[in-house]
């Protein structure tokens, strides 16, 4: 318990702001919906409200944990064991919801392998990468080869699930740690100039000469993309619906509880698009706010990253950075019209299990290095008034 003098403001209030917000609108973005077909209208809220204070009890056994114990040999063999094992068991029998088979259920419990293995590539690259950081310059290739291997094993295999939101975050997150670690940043910038170039000049194109009457999931959702109005009564009904939830929603918002599109005109409006419901109810302003709070958590990251003296943390909260960044910037421009809709949720506002016990586990990672930075800094002091 004495690390809680260490406790990091920066990050914990954010956290806890987000998470009790989430709960009022995962509430407020269901009940009516659930009320209309006849079923509880405080389900949701309730288990929301279960995942945000386990998440809570998590993101505090983290902080207390050494962090050496999560670069155990043992545990990341364990991890890695896990998680592809659950990815071979998705192939199989994966239970499909909105078509992507990225979901093992155990009875209640649902748990979508794509949101794990963004802790997961976060740990292991953090720890391959700073183990052997002074190698790395004299033989890049034999350093690089494992962690390049696995990343594009865990990215081909969630693609492989239809999910190209889940893959594409876990690819960002594993091309700024090597970045981070040291590999030449030129080559890095040239494959994602090329990957912008490609989609810029490439997909969206094609996204026009797609039969808007495709059958493939993915190929949905960029038509969906290219003429939401056209397929207003399919592909595109989400997004038409969100344009809508966002115009009636205007700076200020209609107040609380009062959004139209929640009642069942929204489809996700409790997950995916649950910030189309905020932007109609409270408006440009909150969902600023909102930005503004995850902004606060990214830069701490960032800045943690920049200030600790050990490379493994410093990579760790670089993937970190990138997780929660890169995932609000595919949900806010799917929302908005801005990307394809790839289906990944809002950080700490979306309803779901998964994703709230990764975050938790994410904020007490970055609670614990934030600890450890604090230390050092009152060691120095302490030697310098000595």
């Amino acid at each position: 318990m004495k690390k809680f003098k260490y406790l990091d403001y920066f990050i914990v209030v954010p956290y806890v702001i987000l998470c009790v917000f989430g709960i009022i609108m995962v509430y407020s973005s269901s009940a009516d919906y659930y009320i209309i077909n006849g079923i509880r209208a405080t389900s949701y809220l309730f288990r929301q409200l279960a995942y945000v204070m386990v998440g809570f009890l998590v993101a505090a056994f983290v902080f207390e944990l050494k962090l050496q114990k999560l670069r155990s040999s043992t545990f990341l063999k364990i991890f890695a064991a896990g998680m592809i094992i659950s990815f071979i068991y998705l192939l199989f029998w994966g239970s499909v919801v909105n078509g992507a088979k990225g979901w093992i259920e155990f009875g209640p419990i649902n748990i979508q392998p794509a949101e794990v293995a963004k802790l997961f590539l976060t740990l292991y690259l953090a720890d391959m990468l700073s183990k052997h950081n002074d190698q790395l310059e004299k033989d890049p290739k034999s350093y690089y080869r494992a962690p390049l291997i696995m990343t594009l094993v865990f990215v081909l295999a969630i693609f492989l699930q239809h999910d190209l939101g889940g893959a594409t975050i876990n690819f960002a997150i594993a091309l700024i740690i090597f970045f981070a670690s040291g590999i030449d940043y030129r080559k890095g910038i040239g494959v994602i100039l090329l990957g912008v170039s490609a989609m810029m000049f490439v997909l969206l194109p094609l996204a026009s000469r797609i039969n808007v009457n495709t059958k493939n999931y993915m190929l949905q959702r960029i038509v969906g993309f290219a003429h939401p109005f056209e397929l207003a009564k399919g592909a595109g009904n989400q997004l038409v619906n969100s344009y809508y939830a966002l115009g009636n929603g205007g700076v200020f918002g209609v107040g609380l509880g009062n959004s139209i599109q929640k009642k069942g005109y929204l489809p996700e409006a409790n997950t995916d698009f649950i910030m189309a419901v905020v932007s109609e109810e409270l408006g440009l302003v909150t969902v600023s706010l909102i930005l503004i709070l995850l902004l606060v958590i990214v830069g701490r990251a960032i800045w943690l990253g920049i200030h600790t003296r050990n490379m493994y943390e410093t990579l760790i909260c670089y993937g970190l950075a990138t997780y929660l960044s890169v995932q609000t910037f595919f949900n806010i421009g799917g929302v908005t019209g801005l990307l394809p809709i790839t289906g990944v949720t809002f950080p700490f506002i979306s309803y779901g299990g998964s994703s709230m016990l990764v975050l938790a586990v994410a904020m007490g990672i970055l609670l614990n290095v934030s600890a450890n930075v604090q230390r050092e800094k009152n060691k120095d002091l302490t030697l310098i008034r000595e």
